[in-house]
């Protein structure tokens, strides 16, 4: 088979919707960063202006996967198996649902980051955030994996990436760690509800980078069976 006879039917595969559904998922998760922000200032209805947009941002990836779920192409000419891309696409979605839980949670309650740990809080948030990131840069190169055929230099490349990855989410780990125990030096000063919903809070900002990671395990499988 000719390599444009090939490419024509790769480019009916759901790679290039894949990617955009993650590019969606990450434009999502960093809208926490102007969230917080505006919560940090007690800004609630800038709060609630920016929840709306990650709200309409994740329903824009929820429908986007539902499309992609229902098109996606089966049999002998995918180009990679269909159970691995629709397990990629569940994990990618999860960042977004939960990019949506937090912001619902804090704005809820207009909970308050205490400011002694705003700081940390955003550099936390940050740093997960960057996972996202990271995972969407790796799915990014699947074109260019497929043109390969899964081997030489673009392997490398994304392996590269993947273990990238892997050291923020350790980086995360870390500062949650840090971060819940310099909560626990404050709990004496706050509201007991309000220290018990802070923690929930930092769990689903970790939870960010634990499901990019999970993204790229997904993605380092897929080189795996190749």
């Amino acid at each position: 088979m000719a390599r444009n006879t090939i490419l024509g039917v790769f480019a009916k595969s759901p790679i290039k919707p894949l990617e955009k559904h993650i590019r969606l998922v990450v434009k999502c998760s960093n809208q926490l960063i102007p969230f917080f922000t505006a919560c940090y200032e007690q800004n609630w209805s800038e709060a609630t202006k920016v929840r709306r947009k990650i709200s309409k941002l994740e329903q824009d990836a929820d429908m986007l996967k539902r499309q992609l779920r229902l098109e996606l192409p089966g049999g002998l000419f995918m180009p990679v198996d269909r159970a691995d891309l629709l397990e990629l696409l569940t994990q990618q979605d999860k960042i977004a649902n939960r990019a949506k839980d937090i912001a619902g949670r804090v704005l809820g309650r207009k909970l308050n980051i205490p400011t002694s740990l705003q700081k940390q809080f955003s550099a936390y948030l940050a740093r997960c955030i960057e996972a996202t990131e990271k995972a969407a840069d790796a799915i990014n190169e699947l074109d260019d994996l497929l043109e390969t055929g899964f081997r030489g230099r673009e392997v490398v490349l994304v392996e590269k990436m993947i273990n990238q990855l892997d050291e923020i989410e350790d980086d995360t780990d870390s500062m949650q760690i840090t971060l819940r125990k310099d909560l626990l030096a404050l709990e004496h000063d706050l509201n007991p509800v309000d220290v018990i919903f802070l923690y929930q809070i930092i769990d689903w900002v970790g939870d960010l980078a634990d499901l990019a990671e999970r993204v790229g395990a997904r993605l380092e499988i897929l080189l795996a069976r190749k």
